[in-house]
């Protein structure tokens, strides 16, 4: 799981909006931030990852037990996601983040 390098210019932005992009995370809440900090690459960033989750928690609830396993996975990776953010990193998930980067909201 491979981290952003973060230059100095990020720092005010990630100090701002570290809060907002932990908040991220918490399903439908992403697409109230993604849409609110557009101006926050930080910020965009991580809702952007927690969009995609958001999508594959909600896939996962209509496959029978496999999907709830995965489901679980996805939890334990919000929670990390949400300490990632508010620790002020850039932290990729795989295959996650790479969907996310598609995204041109």
């Amino acid at each position: 799981m491979a981290e952003k390098k973060i230059n100095t210019s990020d720092t005010k932005d990630i100090e701002e909006n570290k809060v907002l992009a932990a908040l991220s995370y918490l399903w439908f809440i992403s697409i109230v931030i993604l849409i609110l900090k557009k101006d926050s690459p930080f910020a965009q960033f991580h809702a952007k990852q927690g969009i995609i989750l958001f999508i594959a928690s909600v896939i996962c609830w209509f496959i029978p037990f496999l999907g709830w396993l995965l489901n679980l996975v996805i939890f334990v990776v919000i929670i990390v996601g949400f300490a990632q953010a508010i620790s002020g990193k850039y932290w990729e998930i795989p295959l996650v983040s790479d969907l996310a980067k598609k995204l041109n909201i």
